[in-house]
């Protein structure tokens, strides 16, 4: 789940579903590899790593990027960004799924929207000042068209986050 925003932290690169599997050969996936290490990491250094040149990697990399296939974002800690509390809304919805979804994918505070399988319709990931702020989205939320019903899952601890994933 993405905790990506506009603040300082962590520079990584994030892999996206549904990427073309043509770009990904040994050499990609190393240097997705690298940048989800550090997504600050020179092009030279990744091409050392990989047995490419700079401009090599750096025209490997454009491609991922203009393709899809990941991103690269700085990932912010929003407690430290006055944003302590965070929680998943399962969200149970009537009509068009997407249209909702976009719809949520709108307000600042949601930073992650899935569309699942199973007893809720909608997933999405809200991080808020504190538990007031949280009500106000909730009720925000209960506003759009199509929206049946919340139920929220409020983060205690976060034990695991990470952006390895996707190469292996």
């Amino acid at each position: 789940m993405g905790m990506s925003g506009n603040g300082a932290g962590p520079r990584r690169a994030l892999v996206r579903d549904g990427a073309s599997h043509a770009l990904l050969d040994d050499v990609a996936k190393q240097i997705i590899e690298q940048l989800q290490e550090d997504g600050r990491r020179p092009y030279a250094s990744i091409g050392k790593a990989v047995g490419l040149s700079e401009a090599a990697v750096r025209q490997r990399v454009q491609r991922l990027l203009d393709a899809g296939v990941m991103q690269i974002v700085a990932v912010t800690d929003p407690l430290q960004l006055g944003f302590p509390r965070q929680a998943m809304i399962g969200l149970r919805v009537s009509g068009d799924l997407e249209q909702v979804a976009d719809r949520l994918a709108e307000f600042h505070e949601v930073d992650y929207v899935v569309i699942t399988a199973g007893s809720f319709d909608l997933l999405c990931e809200v991080v808020c000042r504190d538990d007031d702020h949280l009500l106000e989205i909730l009720k925000r939320l209960r506003t759009v068209e199509g929206v049946l019903s919340t139920e929220a899952f409020v983060y205690l601890k976060l034990r695991k986050q990470t952006y390895s994933w996707g190469t292996a």
